[in-house]
């Protein structure tokens, strides 16, 4: 090849490519997006349901069934789950792995066609269902608004003055406002007083909708001008509410309400969601960025607008961050590329230490031109600088001057030799170009199972894959152009240089004397070979196994499960209590508490949890990820003390996609009864074996008071179950007589009773229920047979159309959650099952066996290739053959290294071997070609094995090396250590196959005989 003859005689080409390779990745580092973790689509839709008074039971069968009768006709299916809680039905539609994001919005449409082709079969009272197809949007910075001494309504209003600020902030796609607890009008009426009057609550309703609401009236037509009419002041404060008139029945006297009922203004009773901050209400805002944006730097303006608005703001209105993404960012990148640069100045060094100042200067050069270039390239294609992207470079850094470095030691030998530099380097290009380029590619392949990987942890990774075959690829290129013409300039002969053998050195002659035992023992060292890989696969079961680790954020959330059918305000209740506990501990920073469902999703990783008045979740900030263990510890005796009736549970934030328990068992089957007996009988199993927060997603049953109505006497009287519904409401929480408008709000009217005879349940029966026959007010025990109190379903589970009940569990402190699920499966699988009953296991062991599932389904692939590659390169089949037959003893040091460590085998220790696979091909490669070009060159078998051997010492040895010390950095990651563990750990041990088990494994294929001379 005269590739590199080119590149020297014309610098103008190197001068070129170096220069692009230095601006284009300085343009690209101040340019280049900047995220935490790279983001991965969550392809799940939400389909909301209100069917306002049904229980959960009535919501299942005569809505989510409906649904999902329909839903199930999507081709692009991949699962459908759903929750029937009282009066409201919530259906989860996952879809297939394969379809990106592009295609989503069509899935979508066709979803919300489907649904609303089957809302004619629901029934009457059921609202039209709402499909929220935004679900995974991240709302990256996330802030808590506090006001102490503010009402509820002015913190709204400063809220939604600061969130109409923020969208106008450049890069701001959207601001969510959580929290706010909406202003309700209350009509206080006693009962009797509307006996008197004669009043139906139906009729109040009329009048006060009527008169609060603004009505079309017409227009008057010129000659050429028209003028609307309209009628002057509706009703839209309090005080026009209380002079509203209402004529009495049977007279012609008309009275104001303020006669008839107290009316005030309050704030709902029962809010949604509460949300509060070190233990004060607050409103959180959430902002999400737009896609083609970088949230460092929107992070910062919105920073900047925050800064000008608190010059405005009242006394006493603060803003808090909860979660600010842009810093997290800056910070994570920042880190890493520390430790880029940390591992690109330790290679150098390690090359100048061992090859000279001048080769190091030269294979460094070409190190940061990779580097460099590959963020250019990165940036040119959209991707990011992310944890995943940045360790990928620290990842292949020593495959990365790996080509370099093979380039340089030929060279540098050739000039040793006497040769002229640029005589060398065509020599050393052209013998190894199709080698080093097939190496490559097989290095690449490596990781084929990540980018053909069609699911969340595929998407979650595939930068892994896309940077490391950029900086692969244009390692090569750089190795065969820029090396060759910087050698020519700088390689010299040493003043020891021998040129008859510059291989006498005394590190050469030990691996010589080593190797020359190999080969005349070779059956001794296969068999010490086998025997050591075969006692590492036995050791592997010793080895402990995960997916992903635990976040080093230094965040984790507290869940509290109150009893099923809780009200809101006692989880709120709970929180605050638990509130104070945290704030009292050292190292605690902030706590956000929201109750009522989770929070916006703030990160990509978080999952929110559904509404659930008896939900609350706190999110707790500490000084450092350190602290977390102790303080989880030290919480979980003190709040399960405090709160004994609720499922307390405490999550780290993980790594990647996931989330959820740790053990995970699903059962499914018809019998609601049934399936709560073998939730039972698993729970039992758990706690033999010591899993911690045991729980299932069925909750407790919930009290009910059924009203059993008397249909002849209700008849008699016209009342209809609508009439009791009405009566009972206006008796408890209130009954909505109407709305009325205040500016941009709607704010209800609602009618109840004094405070002092609201929500009496022993009274229930001397409430008064209207009559249309009779034209007046019956009480309500002369229509209803007896209330009941009863326990009704208050969350049913379905998946895929099926009841199904989870029943969940934690490994114990210092176990994994797959070592957990290990010693647990054998019992869980021996539970027997009625028949029409089915049983499988979620979890950390679903998501683990998923993403291998999706990576395995791409590796076939990948290894087929990287298979033909080397058979390409060499045109037989023995000498691949030798090549693979030493991967699998690469195990040996993976296992070393990872029972050293204690370090658990997760999902990144397998992309670990995978890299490591590539690597030890790509070496064994270069050596194989090595003895072929020895052997072509007339040297007898033996003699070429061992020549070629010792040629490649100082290249695979510094390979190793550099890739051993590079990688230290990320020793300290969490997401990245067990990772980092594999490949050093495993290629020392590679390391030692290559020298040693390709060349006697050569020998054996080739029955090259033992006594040939060697000449050396």
């Amino acid at each position: 090849m005269k590739i590199s003859e080119i590149f020297i005689r014309q610098p103008v080409y190197s001068w070129l490519l170096m220069l692009i390779c230095l601006f284009g990745g300085l343009w690209g580092i101040a340019d280049i997006g900047r995220l935490e973790d790279p983001a991965f689509t969550i392809k799940e839709a939400r389909v909301f349901t209100a069917y306002p008074g049904a229980s959960a039971q009535q919501v299942e069968e005569e809505v989510t069934e409906k649904l999902e009768v329909a839903i199930q006709q999507l081709a692009q299916l991949k699962d459908i789950t759903s929750t029937s809680r009282p009066g409201m039905s919530e259906i989860r539609v996952s879809i297939e792995d394969h379809y990106d994001s592009n295609q989503l919005p069509q899935i979508w449409d066709e979803l919300r066609r489907k649904v609303r082709d089957a809302q004619v079969q629901l029934p009457r009272g059921a609202l039209p269902p709402v499909v929220n197809d935004d679900f995974g949007e991240v709302f990256g910075i996330y802030y808590a608004v506090t006001g102490e001494g503010f009402s509820h309504s002015e913190m709204r209003e400063i809220t939604k003055a600061i969130r109409r600020e923020l969208l106008t902030v450049e890069g701001v796609a959207k601001v969510s406002r959580s929290g706010v607890i909406d202003e309700v009008a209350y009509l206080d009426i006693d009962e009797t007083r509307l006996a008197q009057l004669g009043f139906s609550l139906d009729d109040l309703a009329q009048v006060l909708q009527a008169e609060s609401s603004v009505q079309q009236v017409g227009e008057v037509e010129g000659k050429d001008l028209r003028t609307r009419i309209v009628v002057d002041n509706p009703a839209n404060d309090l005080e026009s509410i209380r002079n509203i008139l209402i004529g009495v029945p049977g007279s012609t006297a008309m009275l104001a309400v303020r006669d008839i009922a107290e009316v005030s203004i309050g704030y709902e009773q029962k809010p949604d969601f509460i949300a509060r901050y070190n233990g004060q209400p607050a409103i959180l805002l959430g902002i999400a960025g737009g896609q083609a944006t970088n949230i460092v730097d929107v992070g910062a303006a919105v920073e900047e607008k925050l800064a000008q608005l608190a010059q405005g703001l009242p006394l006493g209105v603060e803003v808090f961050p909860v979660y600010e993404q842009h810093r997290v960012v800056e910070d994570s990148v920042n880190g890493f590329l520390f430790n880029l640069v940390s591992s690109v100045v330790i290679v150098i060094l390690v090359l100048c230490l061992f090859m000279g100042w001048r080769s190091g200067v030269v294979v460094g050069a070409v190190l940061a031109l990779t580097v460099l270039g590959t963020v250019f390239i990165m940036n040119l294609m959209g991707l990011n600088l992310q944890r995943i992207s940045l360790g990928a470079l620290i990842i292949a850094m020593g495959m990365l001057v790996d080509n370099a470095i093979v380039v340089a030691e030929g060279m540098l030998m050739g000039v040793e030799k006497k040769e002229k530099p640029r005589n060398a380097a065509a020599r050393v290009v052209r013998q190894t170009f199709w080698p080093l380029l097939g190496a490559t590619i097989i290095g690449i392949m490596a990781f084929s199972g990540i980018g053909l990987s069609d699911d969340a942890t595929g998407e979650f990774l595939f930068s892994l894959f896309a940077v490391i075959g950029i900086s692969l690829l244009l390692s090569w290129v750089l190795a065969i152009t820029i090396t060759p013409y910087l050698g020519n300039h700088l390689f010299k002969p040493g003043k020891n240089a021998n040129p008859d053998d510059p291989y006498r050195g005394r590190f050469y002659r030990m691996y010589a004397d080593a190797l020359s035992g190999a080969l005349q023992r070779r059956g001794t060292t296969i068999a010490i070979l086998m025997a050591v890989t075969l006692a590492s696969y036995m050791a592997f079961g010793f080895v402990k196994q995960g997916f992903f680790p635990n976040s080093n954020s230094p965040l984790f959330y507290v869940n509290y499960q109150m009893p099923q059918g809780s009200d809101i305000k006692r989880t709120d209740q709970a929180l605050q209590e638990a509130t104070e506990f945290f704030s009292s501990q050292a190292g605690v920073v902030s706590v956000t508490a929201v109750a009522g469902r989770g929070a916006d999703r703030f990160m990509l990783t978080y999952k929110p949890e559904p509404p659930n008045p008896s939900y609350g979740q706190l999110i707790v900030r500490t000084e450092n990820r350190e602290q977390i263990a102790p303080l989880i510890e030290h919480a979980k005796e003190t709040l399960r003390n405090k709160h004994p009736d609720a499922l307390i549970t405490f999550k780290r934030i993980v790594f990647g996609p996931g989330g959820g328990a740790d053990v995970e068992v699903r059962i499914s089957g018809p019998d609601f009864n049934t399936l709560r007996e073998l939730a039972g009988n698993v729970e039992v199993l758990y706690r033999e074996q010591e899993l911690e927060d045991i729980h299932h997603d069925w909750r407790e049953r919930e009290p009910v008071i059924r009203a059993h109505l008397d249909d002849e006497r209700a008849r008699l009287a016209g009342v209809t179950n609508a009439d009791i519904s009405r009566a009972v409401q206006f008796a408890t929480q209130g009954y909505r007589v109407g709305d009325f408008e205040s500016g941009d709000r709607i704010i209800p009217i609602v009618a109840r009773l004094p405070v002092d005879d609201r929500n009496q349940v022993g009274t229930l029966t001397d409430r008064l229920v209207w009559s249309p026959n009779e034209r007046g007010y019956i009480p309500a025990g002369q229509l209803v047979e007896d209330f009941e109190t009863t326990a009704e379903e208050g969350l049913i589970q379905r998946r895929n159309r099926v009841p199904t009940i989870t029943i969940s569990g934690d490994a114990p402190e210092g176990v994994t959650a797959m070592a957990a699920f290990a010693r647990i499966r054998g019992d869980i699988e021996s539970l027997s099952l009625p028949p029409g009953y089915s049983m499988e296991f979620g979890g950390e062991y679903e998501r683990s066996s998923d993403a291998q599932k999706s990576l395995g389904k791409g590796l076939p692939i990948g290894f087929l290739i990287m298979i033909l590659v080397t058979v390409l390169l060499f045109g037989t089949v023995r000498e691949p053959l030798i090549i693979w037959l030493v991967v699998p003893m690469s195990l040996v040091g993976v296992v070393v290294g990872l029972l050293l460590s204690g370090l658990p085998f997760g999902f990144m220790s397998l992309l670990g071997v995978l890299s490591l696979s590539g690597m030890l091909i790509k070496n064994a490669v270069v050596l194989v070609d090595e003895i072929e070009i020895q052997t072509h060159a007339g040297l007898p078998r033996l003699s070429a094995i061992q020549q070629a051997s010792v040629s490649r010492l100082r290249p695979v040895f510094l390979a190793a090396v550099t890739t051993i010390l590079g990688m230290s950095p990320l020793l300290f990651d969490a997401f990245f250590a067990d990772m980092a563990v594999t490949i050093m750990g495993g290629l020392g041990f590679a390391t030692v196959l290559t020298l040693i088990a390709v060349p006697v494994f050569y020998a054996l294929f080739h029955r090259v005989r033992a006594d040939e001379v060697v000449e050396r």
